[in-house]
């Protein structure tokens, strides 16, 4: 199985949509995608990434798009300071990266910023949530890999359109990374940038997925001069 991970376009937060030039974008990244023989679109319940899939789903001819609650986008903060930018963990990071902080520690939750955090609290919830998605597919979570427990090898490619830090939890639960980490390799998390994993296809294999692609934004190159 493939999975194609797609982050949204520009997007105006206030209105959870995308914005003129999001819509650009989305339409070129849509083009590119059809590359990638999907068979099934996936999205977060929010606006702008539906307003993406849309994109793809038009490009494609795939008129389904599956919901997927749990790859909404994160929050951050603490009770009272929702979204305020002292608990933002991918500036966060910068400060930790300075401090001379592991970010690959499994202590990461106690350091300053993703302590008592909902940007914590959530990514722990994806990761949950992605090993219960994946199992859906037949790749049963064993430790700290996946037995591939599909009927059959027939590979299938699947694509989720979400979010910059949805996207880090994921890929952190997947590929056994902690999630600051996550957000420091993926902190210039490009608008409609896609990441590829590839996981065995071999019955009854233990396997971990290979990076087939990540973080790719060349498809945008024609849209420098778009403000």
């Amino acid at each position: 199985m493939r999975i194609v991970l797609i982050r949204h376009g520009d997007p105006d937060y206030e209105k959870d949509c995308l914005t003129e030039k999001g819509h650009k974008q989305a339409e070129i990244a849509a083009q590119r995608l059809l590359q990638e023989e999907i068979e099934e679109i996936y999205s977060s319940p929010l606006g702008r990434a539906k307003e993406t899939a849309g994109y793809f789903s038009k490009a494609s001819g795939i008129k389904e798009i599956q919901i997927l609650n749990f790859m909404q986008e994160i929050r951050f903060g603490q009770e009272g300071a929702l979204y305020d930018n002292r608990w933002n963990p991918w500036l966060g990071v910068y400060s930790l990266v300075n401090e001379g902080y592991d970010l690959m520690s499994p202590d990461w939750r106690e350091y300053p910023v993703f302590k008592d955090n909902f940007a914590t609290e959530d990514a722990d919830k994806i990761g949950l949530e992605t090993d219960k998605w994946l199992a859906n597919f037949g790749y049963i979570r064993e430790g700290l890999y996946y037995r591939n427990k599909r009927p059959d090898d027939r590979q299938k490619t699947i694509a989720i359109f979400c979010h910059g830090g949805a996207s880090a939890a994921f890929l952190a639960r997947v590929l056994n990374q902690q999630f600051p980490y996550m957000c420091g390799v993926l902190l210039n998390f490009p608008h409609t940038t896609i990441t590829v994993l590839k996981f065995d296809d071999t019955p009854n294999r233990l396997t971990l997925p290979i990076i087939e692609l990540m973080n790719d934004a060349r498809h945008l190159n024609n849209l420098k001069d778009v403000k």
